[in-house]
């Protein structure tokens, strides 16, 4: 499967901070990978370089086949999905949900004078029925639930049929239904043999749907584990990179955590 990520000796800073240190991984196209690690890790980071936002200090960025400080970012970005909170913040609150998920066939995030055609409405249209979302085509964005708006901004993501697919926290802040729900459509997205390579950043293991296939762990901006889910979501790995003595359970693929007592 060809590579569509390739980090080679990162390494990012910001004066004298090192948010990123020596981080060498790759994705390919059949990989669906989760990214866990405490605050501060440096998971957004490793995300927005992967989305061509920013560049590295040193080491080389490839995103589908290009070096980042090589080529035209212009030209990467469209062929990247990308849901995260900071891009549910341009989303204009009074903007209906079908125009949400259809700007996205621009690269724009609300809806002026551009001209689609009925393909781009009839693809819209199906990513919100895939989604759970075509009740809600009229809504207001601005109207609709943490759940919802969450859906819709991975909707909208998918919406141009890309290459790399980067999800941000995803689940962050939802409750109990609006969380499985989310995780059973990731899930079954991740599974479908055309879905793109995917990365997921998340805080809690809990929150890694079916289908992914690869963990990566980060503390302190350097690689603590990464590999296979089954060999890297351990209780060892997940507890030196959180700093704490845990029990990790896994029934069928899904995962959970609990401190150790008395650690």
């Amino acid at each position: 499967m060809p590579v569509v990520l390739q980090f080679s000796d990162v390494t990012l800073t910001r004066g004298t901070t090192t948010i990123l240190d020596h981080v060498s991984w790759a994705v390919d196209s059949a990989e669906r990978w989760v990214v866990l690690g405490p605050n501060g890790a440096g998971k957004t980071t490793l995300l927005q370089l992967a989305s061509a936002l920013m560049h590295p200090t040193r080491g080389t960025v490839q995103v589908l086949d290009a070096e980042l400080g090589k080529t035209d970012v212009f030209e990467i970005r469209p062929r990247i999905g990308f849901a995260s909170s900071a891009m549910a913040k341009r989303i204009p609150p009074s903007e209906a949900v079908l125009d949400v998920v259809l700007t996205a066939a621009y690269s724009v995030t609300g809806r002026w004078n551009e001209q689609y055609e009925d393909i781009d409405v009839r693809r819209a249209n199906r990513v919100l029925a895939e989604w759970r979302l075509d009740h809600l085509a009229d809504r207001r964005f601005g109207d609709l639930s943490d759940g919802e708006q969450k859906r819709v901004q991975i909707a909208r993501s998918v919406m141009t049929d890309p290459e790399l697919l980067l999800l941000d926290e995803p689940a962050a802040s939802l409750d109990l239904g609006a969380r499985e729900e989310l995780l059973q459509l990731l899930g079954g997205y991740a599974s479908a043999p055309l879905a793109p390579g995917m990365v997921m950043v998340t805080h809690h293991v809990e929150e890694i749907p079916l289908g992914f296939t690869h963990a990566l762990l980060l503390k302190h901006g350097a690689v603590v584990a990464a590999g296979p889910i089954a060999e890297t979501i351990t209780s060892e790995a997940i507890g030196a990179t959180f700093g704490l003595a845990v029990e990790i359970s896994e029934r069928d693929g899904r995962y959970a955590a609990r401190a150790v007592a008395g650690s």
